[in-house]
């Protein structure tokens, strides 16, 4: 289908109709109502004309039902039916009820109404003295009726249209189901109450002392009932409101969910909204790193804060995947000094933005300092101008096939970088350096991985010689989300269509996630006496 620029409507034509997604995803073709063509101005001078004609009505009623006569003579008070419009409809623009949306009309929008009806009722009382009978046939009572029904009348007016407003828009939302009605769910139902393109059908639950009951109007049903609830609903996507619950049972309900053909989002994690990573609301797809098939080890605060907190830690190339999360590793850790080391341009911008963002419980100086390892004397410069204490090597070049067509870039900066950075740590007088390497460098079969190796073997023989520096290498396997990592490429040629490439047909991969890795790297630089090589258990 061919897509052509929209070209604004004629004068003359009536307005085209306005398009809204439908719940199976198609786009449905709808003609703007009367209040969709009014301007703000115009609804808040027809709602002023409604309200004072409701205002004259409750007046009638106030009085007849005080005269108890349905056809009273009113002759004596038509002063007050002058003054009762009047006044109300200004002491409800007064107090802000004509800048309140009618769809979101609710208790707390209603304030304004009693208080102006309030309000008028006693400015009624007072004129009613005016009147040829100084209000004598008339009591209190009678304007405390008029401002019950006015209260009743406004607000009856406003729910009407509000009802209105939401049937014509619930054509055009999208089914959703909330699985999860904890306190995760609750607040996601709220938040989805006011969205103008969703709408919560039902949630799903395994407790079943939810089952039956509702949360903010909504039922709570069991999973096996999922099957015909969304055929019966037309969802076609599920929100996970799970963010405590075990990767295990994420992977069984994420595999259920997608055998229903169902799209998925997910609530970020606990550990994202206790690090201030996301917040409750802000849903994504759930990633291959909510579904990793076992649960993830848990790091040791004081290991990973031995060689962080109150020393100056310089970090090379961290803009990296996994520089990157070193550096917001390292600030929960408090730290006297983060210096951050890469050389591109774009990549260390992002990391220094984030992290400048995202404060603490103090502030940590940092440091940006764009450059290459391949320079020792820049980079010893650098470590004797902000006396570095701990330096974690992660500048790399670790995509196989472009090192492998690279080959002399690739050991310029695996090799000689790593040998170089190295050198000037120690001549900074830098207390430990961790190497960032990889399973790639076991018994190599690439450049890259050769390239790791020599790299290790470099640091051995600084650690050999009796250096007063500790140097340690940490290797990795498969790091989910890392750019390096085959789960993008994979992602890749599946969405293309395929086909999947692999090593081998019988290969087993390990995978890690990148805030886990990073975490043990921090306690392997707590660990090790120097010279030893940290391999990373990747798990199941």
């Amino acid at each position: 289908m061919r897509r052509t620029a929209a070209t604004p409507p004629r004068p003359d034509r009536p307005p085209s109709p306005t398009r809204a997604r439908s719940r199976d995803g198609a786009t449905l073709a709808r003609m703007p109502g009367l209040h969709e063509r009014l301007s703000r101005t115009q609804k808040q001078v027809v709602m002023g004309v409604v309200d004072a004609a409701v205002l004259v009505a409750a007046l009638y009623g106030g009085v007849a039902m005080r005269l108890g006569s349905l056809t009273p003579d009113l002759t004596p008070y038509l002063l007050l039916f002058v003054v009762a419009p009047v006044c109300g409809v200004a002491c409800f623009a007064g107090l802000g009820l004509y800048h309140e949306m009618v769809r979101y009309f609710g208790p707390r929008v209603a304030i304004p109404l009693v208080k102006g009806a309030g309000l008028t009722a006693l400015v009624l009382l007072a004129a009613s003295f005016l009147t040829p009978d100084r209000g004598a046939a008339i009591t209190r009572g009678s304007f405390v009726g008029f401002a019950c029904l006015t209260v009743l009348g406004c607000g009856g007016v406003r729910l009407v249209l509000r009802a209105y407003l939401r049937s014509r828009l619930a054509a055009s939302r999208e089914h959703v189901c909330v699985y999860g009605a904890g306190q995760a769910g609750a607040g996601l139902v709220s938040l989805l109450s006011a969205d103008p393109l969703r709408a919560v059908a039902f949630l799903v639950d395994d407790d079943p002392h939810l089952h039956g009951r509702r949360i903010r109007g909504v039922p709570v049903h069991a999973p096996a009932k999922l099957r015909d609830l969304v055929a019966q609903h037309r969802v076609t996507t599920v929100m996970l409101a799970l963010p405590s619950v075990g990767v295990r049972r994420r992977r069984e309900i994420v595999d259920a969910l997608r055998g229903l053909g169902l799209r998925v989002l997910t609530v970020p994690t606990l550990r994202e909204i206790a690090e201030g990573r996301a917040r409750i609301d802000q849903l994504r797809p759930v990633a291959i790193e909510d579904l990793l098939g076992r649960s993830p080890v848990p790091p040791d605060p004081r290991l990973v804060s031995g060689t962080v907190r109150e020393r100056s830690v310089m970090v090379t190339g961290a803009g990296g995947s996994i520089g990157s999360e070193l550096c917001r590793q390292i600030l929960h850790h408090e730290p006297a000094r983060l210096v951050m080391l890469d050389s591109s341009e774009f990549n260390l911008y992002t990391i220094d933005a984030e992290v400048r963002s995202r404060g603490g419980s103090r502030p940590v100086p940092i440091e940006s300092l764009l450059g290459s390892v391949e320079d020792g004397a820049f980079v010893e410069r650098l470590i004797r101008r902000h006396a570095v204490e701990t330096v974690y090597h992660a500048a790399a070049y670790k995509h196989v096939p472009l090192v492998e067509s690279n080959e002399l870039a690739g050991i310029r900066n695996n090799v000689i970088g790593t040998w170089r950075t190295a050198e000037a740590a120690e001549a900074g007088g830098v207390r430990t350096f961790v190497l960032i390497s990889t399973d790639k460098a076991v018994r190599p079969t690439s450049v890259m991985g050769a390239s790791k190796r020599f790299a290790e073997i470099v640091l051995q023989g600084i650690a050999s010689r009796g250096s007063p520096m500790r140097c340690l290498n940490v290797r990795f396997g498969n790091v989910l989300g890392s750019s390096g990592s085959v789960v993008p490429l994979f992602r890749r040629q599946i969405e293309a269509g395929g086909p999947v490439t692999v090593t081998h047909p019988e290969v087993t991969r390990y995978f890690m996630t990148i805030p886990e890795a990073s975490e043990l790297v921090l306690q392997a630089a707590s660990m090790g006496r120097g010279g030893e090589v940290f391999v990373l258990e990747m798990g199941e």
